[in-house]
């Protein structure tokens, strides 16, 4: 709206909040983590808290880039209190996330590996949710899954590291639809 960075560093601020409060490390000093959260709390730094933490970083920035604070506060006023805001609201969604994300990781690691196991088929599913995904920039985090190692799979991974079809369990570079890394 403004062509003001401090929506972006309100964002970052909420990123760096959000996966600095649920990683691993934190999360296993307060609550004991079964298997599958453990593997989600992991991979807590992914395109979905990305999105998310745009969501809250422009959120914020529009609700209150004017805010007026009380004189003794007011070197916090205005853009200066965006980013105090965005990152006390990171903390409040990091506590439901806290409880829901292990949930969330799991269905789409669910959604995932049924794909991957449908295999041609898959491959031509994938690419079509990849382009219904692109105007809202959703198929970031559809790419996630399946080029990277959040299922086991990580098609663009093992391609770099130079293995074949030989060396996996399906067919290499399937998932990458036409996407040819340079």
């Amino acid at each position: 709206e403004d062509n003001d960075g401090t929506g972006g560093l309100a964002a970052l601020v909420s990123w760096l909040m959000i996966t600095t409060l649920l990683s691993a490390g934190s999360v296993s000093t307060i609550m004991t983590l079964n298997e599958n959260a453990s593997i989600a709390f992991s991979k807590i730094a992914n395109p979905f808290i990305g999105i998310l933490s745009g969501i809250i970083g422009a959120t914020c920035y529009n609700k209150f880039k004017g805010v007026r604070l009380p004189d003794w506060l007011a070197f916090f006023s205005g853009k200066r209190a965006v980013s105090i805001v965005a990152g006390v609201v990171s903390i409040l969604t990091s506590v439901v996330l806290l409880f829901v994300w292990p949930a969330i990781f799991a269905g789409l690691v669910a959604v995932g590996n049924a794909i991957a196991g449908m295999g041609a088929i898959g491959s031509g599913l994938y690419a079509f949710f990849n382009r219904l995904l692109i105007p809202t920039g959703l198929h970031h985090a559809l790419n996630n899954v399946f080029w990277f190692d959040t299922i086991g799979l990580g098609d663009l991974t093992n391609f770099w590291a130079g293995k074949t079809s030989a060396d996996v369990t399906w067919d290499l570079g399937m998932y990458m639809s036409g996407f040819f890394p340079c």
